[in-house]
């Protein structure tokens, strides 16, 4: 079968609408259209129906008189269903892969190699963790009274997933919610609805009830807002840039709503005099160049001790010229597109800028000849740039790394901690004792020792600072997802209780 056969029919697939509603499809109401695009190509893949508030509302009411029953539901019986869940997505993998490819650009083999198996694992997860919403064990904590602690569902969440990783943000985004007992309405990016809309059909015909999963999907003014902003919805689950994070936070909270901040990044990625200089550069090259770099926790500042500093800056540029780019579909393929051509001329533009006070060392420019027509963009490296300079402190968000040098193991780790960001870092080093100090004193929400990237479902992801707070993944998102409830009663049975008289005289 040739590359081109195994593209994603989008038109077919969704030709009843790019809604989700109370378990069906159905075309949006906003009056206008909004194309797909394959970025490797630039031939529009599905052309919908873009969702308006009504379709919000509509959306929001189907989670409303789902969420009685299935709040309702023993965690047995809802662990059950994300069972069945976990088996369904297991069945469409390749169908899930081929879509996710066609609409984002990612290579084939990292859709079917990461982000699908990825997805089902978290589902698998999450079946397993439904069945262990605990509390603190029940105590005497006053002597007179059994006090014990309840988890509840929250309601109603309305989650906004990104553009890079609509599959595997979804599931971050629905699964802990469902577990615990919510029922969600989901807005995927206009750009990348695809998989959002498979995700929430799966959920379907895996047996979990109909409004308990929704997707809207429509622009961020229209959709986004809505759903921040609607009385409804008791929590608000955002992945985005810390720029429209602060958006989200100053809608959500004329509500009162929980609030869940999964935002920018710029990791940081250290490397002692004494690490594995091998490793090291291939866990730049792959840890920069992830999913063309679109990854908040894309390694993006290499920050070298001295004496390994030369070195690195050339096997990372040797390596980055090796990289192949092409076809997603062909499993030849290293590097796909950027998601757009406008995310492309923005990466570009970064470049660009640092040309007047840093050094491109390799890549810097689109490749010409038959990538063309797609929206891709070299491996580039870059040195030379001072650590206040624009390429070092904002998020590129593409296959961009720049590299550094420092002296002394303070400095390397004073200059991992400056950027307004804290969501991941790697450090690399055979001594433990700099690793530990490194994983102390890093301000992220993940450190990684000696590698850059490895995310799994039982550990918690989320950052410090302008990288937002709340965790996805791991039971630790059940403390975003579920109410705490202290249930405390009385053991005594006596009327005239001795507290009372610090209110009224017992007589």
């Amino acid at each position: 079968m040739g590359a081109t056969d195994q593209r994603f029919d989008a038109a077919g697939r969704f030709a009843g609408g790019a809604q989700y509603v109370g378990g069906r499809l159905r075309p949006g109401t906003s009056g206008r259209t909004h194309g797909v695009v394959d970025p490797a190509t630039g031939e529009e893949i599905l052309r919908y129906e873009p969702a308006g508030p009504e379709d919000v509302d509509a959306a929001v009411t189907a989670a409303a008189g789902a969420l009685p029953a299935w709040a309702g539901a023993t965690p047995g019986e809802r662990s059950g269903a994300l069972h069945r869940f976990a088996g369904v997505l297991a069945d469409r993998a390749e169908e899930f892969a081929r879509a996710e490819s066609a609409q984002c650009g990612k290579p084939i083999r990292l859709t079917t190699e990461f982000d699908v198996p990825g997805t089902v694992d978290n589902t698998a997860f999450f079946a397993g963790a439904a069945r262990h919403l605990e509390g603190r064990s029940a105590g005497e904590y006053s002597g007179d009274h059994t006090s014990y602690v309840r988890r509840e569902p929250i309601g109603v969440v309305g989650s906004i997933a990104p553009w890079n990783y609509p599959l595997q943000m979804a599931a971050w985004k629905v699964l802990p919610a469902i577990a615990a007992g919510n029922t969600i309405v989901l807005k995927p990016a206009e750009l990348t609805p695809l998989t959002s809309l498979m995700f929430a059909q799966a959920a379907t015909e895996a047996g979990i009830p109909d409004g308990v999963v929704n997707v809207v999907c429509g622009a961020g003014a229209d959709a986004g807002e809505r759903l921040v902003g609607h009385p409804d919805v008791a929590m608000t689950s955002f992945t985005g840039s810390t720029a429209v994070g602060r958006r989200v936070a100053e809608i959500a909270t004329r509500t009162v709503k929980r609030l869940h901040l999964e935002l920018g990044g710029k990791a940081p990625f250290v490397v002692f005099d004494d690490a594995d200089l091998e490793a090291a550069v291939h866990g730049a090259v792959a840890g920069a160049l992830i999913n063309t770099g679109q990854d908040c926790t894309a390694a993006t500042r290499a920050y070298v001790q001295r004496p390994l500093y030369d070195a690195f800056v050339s096997g990372v540029a040797d390596l980055m010229a090796s990289v192949r780019l092409g076809d997603p579909f062909d499993p030849a393929t290293d590097l796909g597109p950027l998601v757009s051509y406008a995310q492309r001329d923005r990466v570009a533009g970064f470049v660009d800028r640092a040309r007047s006070y840093a050094t491109v060392v390799t890549g810097g420019t689109a490749p010409a000849g038959e990538l063309v027509k797609g929206a891709y963009y070299r491996p580039t490296l870059v040195t030379g740039a001072a650590q206040s300079s624009e390429i070092v402190q904002d998020e590129v968000f593409g296959p961009v790394l720049v590299v550094l040098p420092f002296d002394s193991d303070d400095e390397g780790i004073a200059l991992a901690n400056d950027t307004p960001y804290g969501l991941a870092a790697s450090a690399w080093s055979r001594d433990v004792y700099r690793t530990g100090r490194a994983t102390r004193e890093i301000k992220a929400g993940c450190v990684w020792v000696n590698d850059h990237i490895p995310i799994i479902s039982e550990m918690p992801h989320g950052g410090y600072r302008a990288s937002g707070h709340g965790k996805d993944m791991s039971a630790y998102s059940f403390e975003e997802y579920t109410q705490i409830k202290h249930v405390m009663s009385d053991n005594t049975a006596v009327a005239r209780k001795p507290w009372h008289r610090t209110v009224f005289s017992l007589g």
